[in-house]
């Protein structure tokens, strides 16, 4: 399938959107999408293949029941399902509603394309795969937010074959969302997921089963490294595997180059090739440098401020007060509880240039740190 050439990144002014939109798939991602329009001012329609879902989505002021507008002439479709069904529903949506744009936000993009395609040629054009990139440790209506999507990154995914207002209808989408959007083809897409989430995913949760049957004696040591390289590891797993399969082509390569490296790291550490093993960690902390800064700025260097804090209540609330007074900015937060303690560590990380003033303006506050 041939590419299609990058995209500007704003477009002005931007297409409206014609209602009513349908959401099929009233779950986290699903209903997000659905209270972020209707607080636009858009008419959305939902329609689950578990009715109950509709209904807590319904009364969570994300639109109503699509059973109660029908014949309605749809403008856009927003298929939310899981990735097994996704091609089949897109090709669905596109059969049953002939002037609607339908695009989906599933985390695979070409297997969907490849399904739509040979379901219907005719009508693919009318199809602009879509994937935010934002989600939640929680799943289901109940957690959804209009706010999920404000500033996260938002694929869009057009194909060759895909009809230019098709396009700037789903832009319209992404803009009513809040959500800042980056141009794929189908094939980049998978590749960058694959390499951003899918692989570091299964990595995750090769070091998490290495805990499952550990002595009770080794999990006592546990610290909050182990904690973020395992935290992924967490989700889902019926969901996640379909995902991962969805994707094997990309995920299949991109393991193929964690596994030689594995296979080297091995080598060195059990020859004592001291010179390999630095070399290796050296391109792991290259590539720590490589992840965008927040708002997809600029890596900038970063360090952390370690404080300990009481486990009494009001301390954390007095230790943020606090970092505020000290002028400078909290880029991002992790707390560590200490096993057989009455206290945790709490680990403020801020731009290196400013991690000194913070440890001074803590201290000055009699503030236990650590550097």
């Amino acid at each position: 399938m041939p590419d299609t050439s990058p995209r500007p990144l704003v477009r002005t002014p931007p297409v409206a959107l014609t209602g009513p939109v349908l959401v099929v798939g009233a779950g986290l991602v699903g209903t997000s999408v659905a209270l972020a329009l209707v607080e636009a001012g858009v008419e959305v329609l939902l329609s689950d293949h578990h009715p109950e879902n509709v209904r807590t989505a319904s009364g969570l002021g994300a639109g109503r029941s699509a059973e109660s507008r029908p014949g309605a002439e749809i403008g856009l479709v927003v298929v939310a399902v899981p990735p097994d069904a996704l091609g089949g529903v897109v090709a669905e949506a596109l059969q049953r509603h002939p002037r609607a744009v339908v695009t989906d936000v599933g985390s695979v993009k070409t297997q969907p394309l490849l399904e739509v395609t040979a379901a219907d040629r005719d009508v693919v054009h009318r199809y602009v795969g879509s994937h935010p990139m934002a989600g939640s440790e929680r799943s289901g209506p109940l957690a959804a937010t209009s706010t999920l999507f404000q500033g996260r990154p938002w694929a869009i995914t057009p194909h060759a074959s895909a009809d230019p207002d098709a396009v700037e209808t789903v832009e319209a989408l992404v803009a009513v969302c809040g959500g800042t959007p980056v141009w794929l083809t189908p094939e980049e897409h998978d590749r960058a997921v694959a390499r951003t989430s899918h692989v570091p995913h299964l990595v995750s949760a090769l070091v998490a089963g290495r805990l499952a049957d550990a002595p009770e004696q080794h999990l006592a040591l546990t610290g909050q490294g182990v904690r973020d390289v395992t935290r992924v590891a967490g989700g889902d797993p019926a969901l996640y595997g379909q995902i991962v399969s969805g994707n094997a082509t990309a995920v299949v390569e991109l393991l193929g180059e964690v596994r030689a490296d594995l296979d080297r790291l091995i080598a060195a550490v059990g020859g004592g090739d001291r010179g390999t093993l630095v070399d290796l960690l050296d391109h792991g902390v290259a590539g720590t440098r490589a992840i965008p800064a927040k708002h997809g700025g600029p890596p900038r260097a970063m360090q952390s401020v370690w404080v300990s804090v009481p486990d009494h209540p009001g301390e954390l609330a007095r230790l943020f007060a606090d970092a505020v007074a000290s002028g400078v900015n909290i880029e991002d937060i992790r707390i560590d509880h200490d096993p057989g303690r009455p206290t945790g560590r709490v680990e403020l990380v801020v731009d290196a240039t400013r991690a000194e003033h913070l440890l001074g303006s803590l201290e000055e506050r009699e503030w236990v740190t650590h550097r």
